[in-house]
C-alpha cells in the first residue's frame, strides 16, 4: 500500500497574474515556430489556445487557482487532463502519461513521489501546458500521451521581475522571486520559491471476505496524519547568441520536498462470529525527502538553406529518502509490543544525448530527423530494523534488500510534414532499442529485457473553411513499468501490508486513434473529438489476502484494455465581460482480466467534466469560479468512486505592477478519494481524505521592463477582449 507515500498534501504558492507580456528579440534572432527540443509554438496570443497538427497548447497564467496553487491544481483546469486528490494524473482516463518540462523528460515526475511532485510544484513557474494525446514519432514512445509544461520566459528587453507572497488558512505561507534580463545577445531568467503547508489526512480501510480460518472475516483500519511540509525550488536559464545563426543555451533546476509527519493508526478485526479477534495500535514518525536536480545544455546552428541542427545534453538526478520510525502495540490475538524502523533510500540518474535536424522547404514541407541515447541507473536500498525499543532495534531477516536497475535506449526518428492544398500530412517512424538489466542483489536474482521496436505515427489535418478543420491521428506507444514495480523482493510496509514487484511485467503497448472537428473564430472555440485506444499487456495493482490480516499489493499484466469516447470542449464569451470555458467527456472502458479471476470482460462508461466562469466586473476587479467532476471509474479489480472540486477566486489590480488575489479551494469539501476492490477472495474499500479545503490571500509586485503589463485573462480560444 505504501501509505507513507500518500502523506503529501497539496502545497500552494502565489504567482503574478499580471506578468508582463515580454517583447520578442529582434526578428533576425527570433525563435522558430517550433523546435524539437523546446517544443515551442507560435500563435496570436501567449495566453490563449494554440493548435498544431499534433498538439494543443493552453495558456494558464490567467487561472486564479494556478496563481496560488500547484501545477496539479492548474492541470485540473486543462481539457483532456485529470488530476485526482492523490495527485495521480491521467489523460482521457489513461494514467500512462509522460510529463515533460520544456520538451524534456524530468526525473521529478518519475517513479515514487511523482504524484507528490504534481501536488507541490508551484504553478507560477509555467505559462503554458501542451497536451499531446496522440504523439508523433518525433517523441520517445513512452506513455500513452504527453503533457509538456512550458516555463515562463523573459522576452522584454532589459530587466524585469516579479516578487510574490501569500498566506493561507492553517498557517500556509509561500514566497517567491522571479526575474530576468534580455539584451541583443544574452537572455537570462530565473526563479526561486519556498512554501509551507500543514499535513492533515484521514484514512479508513475496510476489508471483508477474508478466510475466517486464517484471519479476521472483517478488518477496519483507521489512520490519521498530522505534520508539516516544505518545498524549495529554483531555476536559472541562459541563452547566448554567438552570431545570428548560432545559439548556446543552458539551464539548472533544483527542487526539494521535505515532509515530516506523525501517523496514528488502529486496526480492529472481527472473526466469523462477530467477536473481536485482532486489535492493535500503531504510531509512526515519517521523514520524507525528495530532491531533484537537473542540468541541460544545448547548441543550435542555423544553415543557409534554413536547416537547423540542435545538439543537447541532459543530466538528471533524483534522490528519494523515506524513513518510518514508531511502535506497534498488539492487544489481540496475542499481546505484544515492539519498535520498528524502516528506511527506503533510492537514487535515479538519467542522461540523454540528442541530435535533431529540421529542414523546411519552399513548398511548405518540413523534414525532421534525429538520433538519441538515453541512459538510466536506479538504485534502491531497503532496511528494516525491529526491537523492544529504539536502542535495541536490529536488522530483521527478510526485511532488507538492495535492488539495481540499468536502462539503455538508443533510438532515432524521422518525420515529414507537407501541405497538399487544404490537407496537411505529418507522417513519422521511430526505431527504439531497449536494454534493461535488473539485479536483486540480496537474493542474487537477475533479470533482463532486450528488444528493438518500431513506432509509426500519422497525422492529417483538413481545412474545411477559414474557421473550421477536421483532423485524424494515429500513433503506437509503449509504457514501461517503474523500476520498483519490477523488484521481486517482498517489501515490508507495516505489519498488515506488504508490497512486491514483478520482474516479468511486460511493457504496456497501445495503438491510439482519434478524429476531431474544431471551430475557432476569435475568442470562440469548439472542439469535438472521438478517440479509441487498444492496449495490450496492461499492468495493474493486484491485492491478495495472505491471511492473518495481511494484504499484499503486487503488479500483474491483465490481458487487454480497450477504451474510447467522446470529448467536447467549448470556449467563448456570454458578454464582453463574462467568459466561459467548459469541457466534458464520456469514456468507455473494457477490461479483460481473466488472469485475475474474472470471467469475461468488464466494461462501463465514465463521465467527467470541468468548467470555468470568469467575470471582469471592473477594469481592476476579476472574479472566477471553476469546478471539476469525475464520474466513477473502472479498475481491474474494482472501481474508483466519483469525486469533484469547486474553487473560487478574486483578483484586484491596484495598478499595473501590484495585484491582490484571494482564492478558496474545494469550498464544498467534496473531494475524498475512495477505491474499492471486489474479487471472489477479497472485498476492500479505502477512503483517503486530506486538507484540500483552503483559503489564500496573496500579493504580487512586478518590477522592471518597459512594456505595459496586460491582464492575461483566462481564455483557451484566443487573446482576451478586456
Amino acid at each position: 500500500m505504501g501509505r507513507v507515500l500518500h502523506v503529501c498534501a497539496p502545497l500552494f504558492v502565489f504567482a503574478s497574474s499580471a506578468v508582463a507580456a515580454p517583447a520578442e528579440k529582434p526578428p533576425a534572432k527570433s525563435e522558430p515556430g517550433k523546435t524539437v527540443q523546446e517544443v515551442t509554438v507560435t500563435g496570436p496570443s501567449r495566453d490563449g489556445l494554440r493548435v498544431e497538427t499534433d498538439r494543443r497548447s493552453y495558456g494558464i497564467t490567467g487561472d486564479l487557482q494556478a496563481t496560488t496553487g500547484s501545477i496539479g491544481d492548474a492541470l485540473r483546469n486543462v481539457p483532456s487532463v485529470s488530476v485526482d486528490v492523490q495527485g495521480n494524473i491521467s489523460l482521457r482516463g489513461d494514467s500512462n502519461v509522460t510529463i515533460m518540462v520544456d520538451g524534456k523528460p524530468s526525473g521529478q515526475f518519475r517513479g515514487e513521489g511523482r504524484a507528490a511532485a504534481l501536488q507541490n510544484l508551484p504553478a507560477d513557474q509555467f505559462e503554458r501546458v501542451e497536451v499531446i494525446t496522440t504523439p508523433s514519432a518525433e517523441f520517445r514512445p513512452d506513455g500513452a500521451g504527453i503533457i509538456n509544461l512550458i516555463s515562463k520566459k523573459v522576452r522584454k528587453p532589459g530587466y524585469s521581475g516579479t516578487a510574490r507572497a501569500t498566506y493561507g488558512s492553517e498557517g500556509r505561507y509561500t514566497a517567491g522571486l522571479s526575474g530576468g534580463y534580455n539584451s541583443g545577445k544574452l537572455s537570462f531568467s530565473g526563479d526561486a520559491s519556498v512554501r509551507h503547508d500543514p499535513q492533515k489526512f484521514r484514512f479508513k480501510e475496510t476489508r471483508e471476505g477474508l478466510d475466517p480460518s486464517s484471519g479476521p472475516a472483517r478488518l477496519v483500519d483507521r489512520a490519521g496524519t498530522r505534520g508539516q511540509g516544505h518545498i524549495f525550488s529554483g531555476r536559472a536559464a541562459v541563452d547566448y547568441d554567438l552570431d545570428e545563426r548560432t545559439r548556446l543555451s543552458g539551464e539548472l533546476r533544483a527542487t526539494q520536498m521535505r515532509i515530516r509527519n506523525t501517523n496514528y493508526e488502529q486496526e480492529i478485526g472481527d472473526g466469523a462470529t462477530g467477536a473481536t479477534t485482532r486489535l492493535l495500535d500503531r504510531t509512526q514518525n515519517v521523514a520524507f525527502t525528495r530532491t531533484n536536480r537537473s542540468a541541460n545544455a544545448s547548441a543550435r546552428r542555423k544553415f543557409a538553406d534554413d536547416g537547423e541542427l540542435t545538439v543537447s545534453l541532459r543530466l538528471d538526478r533524483t534522490d528519494f529518502d523515506n524513513r518510518n520510525r514508531g511502535t506497534q502495540v498488539t492487544r489481540l490475538p496475542t499481546p505484544d509490543a515492539f519498535y520498528e524502523d524502516t528506511r527506503l533510500d533510492n537514487r535515479q540518474d538519467e542522461q540523454e544525448l540528442k541530435a535533431d535536424y529540421v529542414r523546411p522547404f519552399a513548398s511548405g514541407a518540413k523534414l525532421k530527423f534525429g538520433l538519441e541515447l538515453g541512459l538510466q541507473d536506479y538504485r534502491a536500498d531497503f532496511l528494516g530494523l525491529r526491537g523492544p525499543d529504539s536502542g535495541s532495534a536490529v536488522p530483521r531477516p527478510g526485511f532488507s534488500n538492495r535492488f539495481r536497475y540499468e536502462f539503455a535506449s538508443p533510438g532515432g526518428y524521422v518525420t515529414y510534414e507537407r501541405p497538399f492544398g487544404d490537407l496537411t500530412v505529418l507522417a513519422g517512424l521511430r526505431l527504439q532499442s531497449v536494454d534493461i538489466d535488473l539485479k536483486q542483489l540480496s537474493t542474487g536474482e537477475r533479470f533482463g529485457q532486450d528488444r528493438l521496436n518500431a513506432y509509426p505515427s500519422l497525422h492529417l489535418a483538413y481545412k474545411l473553411s477559414e474557421t473550421q478543420q477536421v483532423t485524424f491521428a494515429y500513433s503506437r506507444r509503449i509504457q514501461r513499468s517503474n523500476p520498483d514495480d519490477l523488484n521481486p523482493f517482498r517489501i515490508y510496509i507495516d505489519a498488515s501490508n506488504l508490497r512486491q514487484g514483478n520482474p516479468d511485467l511486460k511493457p504496456l503497448k497501445t495503438d491510439s486513434f482519434e478524429t476531431a472537428w474544431q471551430l475557432r473564430k476569435g475568442s470562440t472555440y469548439y472542439l469535438a473529438t472521438l478517440f479509441y485506444r487498444d492496449s495490450r499487456d496492461v499492468p495493474t495493482d493486484v491485492f491478495t489476502d495472505l491471511g492473518g490480516g495481511v494484504l499484499l499489493r503486487s503488479r500483474a499484466n491483465i490481458g487487454e484494455r480497450r477504451s474510447g469516447g467522446l470529448e467536447l470542449v467549448a470556449n467563448g464569451k456570454v458578454t464582453p465581460k463574462l467568459s466561459y470555458n467548459v469541457s466534458g467527456s464520456a469514456i468507455w472502458n473494457r477490461i479483460d482480466a481473466g488472469n485475475l479471476g474474472f470471467f469475461g470482460g468488464r466494461s462501463d462508461v465514465a463521465f467527467s467534466g470541468r468548467g470555468n466562469l470568469s467575470w471582469q466586473a471592473t477594469a481592476k476587479d476579476f472574479l472566477q469560479a471553476s469546478g471539476n467532476a469525475y464520474g466513477e471509474q473502472l479498475t481491474a479489480q474494482g472501481r474508483i468512486k466519483a469525486y469533484g472540486f469547486l474553487n473560487l477566486g478574486y483578483r484586484h489590480k491596484f495598478n499595473d505592477d501590484l495585484s491582490l488575489v484571494v482564492t478558496a479551494q474545494d469550498v464544498l469539501k467534496s473531494a475524498p478519494y475512495v477505491v474499492t476492490v471486489d474479487t471472489p477472495a477479497l472485498r476492500l474499500r479505502r477512503r483517503n481524505e486530506g486538507n484540500m479545503q483552503a483559503v489564500f490571500v496573496g500579493l504580487t509586485w512586478g518590477f522592471g521592463g518597459k512594456a505595459k503589463r496586460r491582464d492575461p485573462g483566462f481564455d483557451f480560444g484566443g487573446p482576451p477582449g478586456n
